[in-house]
């Protein structure tokens, strides 16, 4: 698109602390070199962007939340910009982008640890008057800055089943990667979430031989059966002797975390991603995890490798798993307020897109 049919200004909802959202007209900014503009043309909600509005996690305000979201490029910066694979991006090109942007020059960055740059920036947890203003999903335009990572959308991906991959599945790739190979592996997931969906998708597909899944919520555990597990019931229900080679903690509960580490198996791993926010601490007893051969490890974010296997395996696995069903129909924009709760049932992720506001679409609140 000629950068001359674009509009001066981004419509969105800026969050304004505690649980209040105000609509805003934002400028465009002028494009750097390897940059581009996005139209967003569906944005889901993740469960920390519900945290940060509760007061679960800090975040600076005014700020444009969001880092879960699929759209399409508008405008590019001088020399273009490229995706994961090196492809030169091209106006309409549908994309997703990555939670974090980097340097790619600091010692974290060249050892690999980009999730953890030293000058990180993070997608949708940006202040409104920073020098990323327009970071976040829940807008009708996102600039897209040098250091993000892209990843394009196949065409046979749909925009519910491709927004959740920027975060969620993304993020399941790297714990993953973390628990080693799941080949007739014994893993347990515990908690149900979008993330734990996910993780028994990909455990069943790299050949676990059975997948154990750990959650209060009974319509997420049968859920957790559709996707892959092969038993899924409430903590405590365990039978004697239950043990696992693999542990994985999406929950972020203390009492999961440790009956995780105490169903771990000889040369058992653990891997924690779920213990985002301040909780209680955790015993782990180091003398069994000495003479069991045991290894815990955590997972924050990604690597933007992450982001281009999650896309490929929701491509893969597109008529295996419904994708699209843990995403509720989206809403017009202007309802974020509305929709900044925890899901219920096996509704794992609400949405919003700013489209139907331009065409005149309106609904009721929910």
């Amino acid at each position: 698109m000629d950068t001359q049919t674009l509009p001066l200004t981004a419509s969105v909802q800026a969050w304004t602390g505690g649980s209040h959202f105000q609509n805003l007209a934002v400028n465009l900014p002028a494009l750097a070199p390897g940059e581009a503009l996005a139209a967003v043309d569906l944005a889901t909600v993740c469960g920390s962007d519900i945290h940060t509005i509760s007061g679960r996690r800090p975040g600076p305000h005014p700020g444009i939340l969001g880092h879960e979201a699929v759209g399409r490029i508008l405008s590019l910066g001088d020399g273009g910009a490229r995706d994961f694979h090196g492809r030169e991006l091209q106006p309409g090109d549908r994309v997703i982008w990555s939670v974090t942007v980097s340097c790619g020059q600091c010692a974290r960055c060249r050892a690999g640890v980009t999730a953890k740059c030293v000058e990180l920036l993070k997608t949708g947890h940006e202040p409104l008057d920073g020098p990323w203003g327009l970071s976040g999903g829940y807008a009708s335009h996102i600039h897209l800055r040098r250091g993000i990572t892209m990843v394009s959308v196949p065409d046979l991906v749909t925009d519910a089943a491709a927004a959740p991959v920027a975060c969620a599945t993304a993020t399941v790739m790297a714990v993953m990667e973390a628990a080693g190979p799941l080949a007739r592996k014994r893993v347990l997931v515990s908690g149900a979430g979008m993330l734990g969906i996910v993780a028994c998708a990909v455990a069943t597909h790299r050949g676990a031989s059975a997948v154990h899944v750990r959650d209060i919520n009974t319509e997420r555990l049968a859920l957790a059966r559709e996707f892959g597990a092969t038993d899924a019931t409430a903590p405590g229900n365990d039978p004697s002797g239950f043990s696992v080679d693999i542990a994985v903690d999406l929950s972020g509960a203390a009492q999961a975390v440790e009956s995780a580490f105490e169903a771990l198996d000889i040369a058992g791993r653990m891997v924690l991603a779920g213990s985002v926010s301040p909780g209680p601490a955790v015993a782990l007893d180091p003398e069994r995890m000495v003479r069991s051969l045991l290894t815990v490890t955590g997972v924050h974010n990604y690597e933007p490798r992450h982001l281009q296997e999650a896309m490929d395996f929701v491509k893969e696995t597109r008529d295996i798993y419904h994708w699209d069903a843990l995403v509720e129909e989206p809403r017009p924009l202007s309802e974020l307020q509305f929709l900044m709760q925890p899901p219920s049932g096996r509704s794992l992720r609400k949405s919003v897109t700013p489209l139907q506001e331009q065409r005149g679409e309106h609904h009721d609140h929910p």
